[in-house]
């Protein structure tokens, strides 16, 4: 029940450009494999992204996407994703509380 709440939540924010603290974007499951749901890499070779700074991670991801920052997975990842999906994931992350 929650997690169907927090899915319309976060189809709700991707419409409005705008993440409400504590909905989570579509894809975030996707990202959660390697970075974490709670934003916590279980790996030490992936960044942690809970409490990074917003822009900064909207921007990597358009780094990502444009091969200007090269990484084979996230290329791919960030192909698949809109601008809107892509800042309501740089939002959620960033709402997150840091380790």
């Amino acid at each position: 029940m929650i997690r169907s709440v927090a899915g319309a939540l976060a189809l709700l924010a991707l419409c409005c450009m705008a993440v409400p603290a504590g909905a989570r974007p579509v894809s975030v499951g996707e990202c959660a494999a390697c970075h974490g749901e709670d934003g916590i890499a279980r790996d030490v070779e992936v960044p942690h992204l809970a409490g990074q700074n917003e822009r900064y991670l909207y921007n990597q991801m358009l780094a990502f996407r444009s091969g200007k920052r090269p990484h084979k997975e996230m290329r791919v990842m960030s192909r698949q994703m809109t601008n809107e999906e892509m800042a309501a994931l740089a939002a959620y992350y960033a709402a997150l509380p840091p380790r």
